[in-house]
């Protein structure tokens, strides 16, 4: 009978036991860490934008007319004067003809009116010596002057058509010479807009041909920086970015000029930035859509944390139930756990590349801070406590 009581009661302190230590062990509170370590760290303003060629020139038309001939296509390289497209002449070249046969008829205009001057001068001079013998009347010597000066005067007037026909013939050849279109950069043909046969009209504008775009190896990025970010941007910073084309390279350049005139899209307004960019292998091309990283301020070798670390703040219950009130008062606050104890550890940030951020202060390289805790409850249950806002 004794042994029966005897095993018994060792049932009963091994159950107790085992619910005793389960309680306890439900009650215990699970706290996640991250080190303090030493590192470098980038400060950068992200932003998007376009490629383009540092200089892309429209050619155009300044005469209107049926392309005749085009010498050139997409990526074709020229150089500067090269003809790239002719357009029919034949109208301009009748125009040309017409306006030589108006200078000439303005130079047998100016032979007629001298002709006119000398004989109308001879018969001034006639009547005036008849005058002086009283031969005859003052009037008609006078009628023989009114006819010179008249004379005279469709004399000035052929030399101006003479000098009117002349300024016509020069525009027609001019136009004439518009109809051979030459390149005016070095470059390569990125558009071509006609074919042959087509007609182009000047009449209202001159229409855009061939885009031309000047030496591809030197490119620019024009990127939309936000007003917020605008105050960290200056000339000659370094920028780095990506394409869709090749997402594994990262590519390379320098800021060169902050454009003043804002952009404005509903309550959005942003500044266009131009980025410098090497381009020796012509991986990039016109129209890419570039993601750019401005290193607006580099550190290295600094004591850094997650940001993690940086957001939590414990509940009052936690440090309650660890006999630890503590003071998290503090808008850089990171924490330690030691010895089932909360202590916070004031700390002055620095600058942040968004996962880790520069600290100084009461820490050390290799302390670990608490990211978040998960505390038990007597149902055997957990409860997380999310970190808190950023301060």
């Amino acid at each position: 009978m004794k042994k029966w009581l005897s095993l018994f009661v060792l049932i009963v302190l091994i159950s107790g036991a085992f619910f005793f230590f389960r309680k306890d062990s439900s009650k215990a509170t699970t706290v996640e860490t991250v080190p303090i370590i030493r590192g470098n760290l980038l400060k950068t303003v992200s932003a998007t934008g376009s490629l383009q060629a540092v200089n892309t020139v429209n050619v155009g038309s300044q005469v209107s007319g049926t392309i005749k001939a085009i010498y050139v296509d997409f990526n074709t390289i020229v150089k500067k004067g090269e003809l790239i497209a002719e357009i029919d002449p034949a109208l301009l070249e009748a125009a040309v003809e017409t306006a030589k046969a108006d200078v000439l008829a303005a130079q047998a205009n100016i032979a007629k009116a001298e002709a006119t001057v000398k004989n109308a001068r001879k018969t001034r001079d006639r009547n005036k010596e008849l005058f002086t013998r009283n031969l005859i009347a003052e009037s008609e010597l006078d009628t023989a002057q009114t006819e010179l000066d008249t004379a005279l005067a469709s004399l000035n007037a052929a030399y101006a058509s003479l000098a009117q026909s002349r300024a016509n013939l020069k525009n027609k050849e001019i136009n004439l010479g518009h109809t051979k279109i030459n390149s005016p950069i070095n470059g390569v043909i990125i558009d071509k807009a006609v074919e042959v046969g087509q007609t182009v009209n000047a009449s209202q504008s001159a229409p855009t041909l061939f885009t031309i775009a000047e030496d591809l190896t030197q490119m620019k990025v024009e990127a939309d920086i936000d007003e917020a970010d605008i105050g960290y941007i200056k000339a000659g910073q370094n920028v780095e970015f990506t394409v869709d084309a090749y997402s594994d390279l990262s590519f390379e350049g320098k800021i060169k000029e902050i454009r003043l005139a804002p952009n404005t899209d509903g309550n959005i307004v942003t500044y266009t930035v131009i980025v410098m960019v090497e381009n020796p292998l012509l991986k990039l091309m016109p129209g890419m859509t570039a993601n750019v990283s401005v290193i607006v301020e580099k550190k290295m070798g600094v004591l850094k944390v997650s940001n993690a670390a940086l957001r939590f703040k414990p509940s009052s219950d936690v440090l309650a139930s660890n006999g630890k009130n503590g003071n998290g008062t503090s808008q850089r606050t990171l924490w330690v756990y030691e010895r089932d104890i909360f202590k916070p550890l004031n700390v002055t940030i620095g600058i942040s590349d968004g996962l880790y951020t520069e600290i100084s202060g009461e820490v050390q390289e290799g302390m670990n801070v608490v990211t978040s805790v998960m505390a038990g409850k007597s149902n055997g249950g957990g409860s997380p406590f999310v970190p808190g806002p950023r301060r």
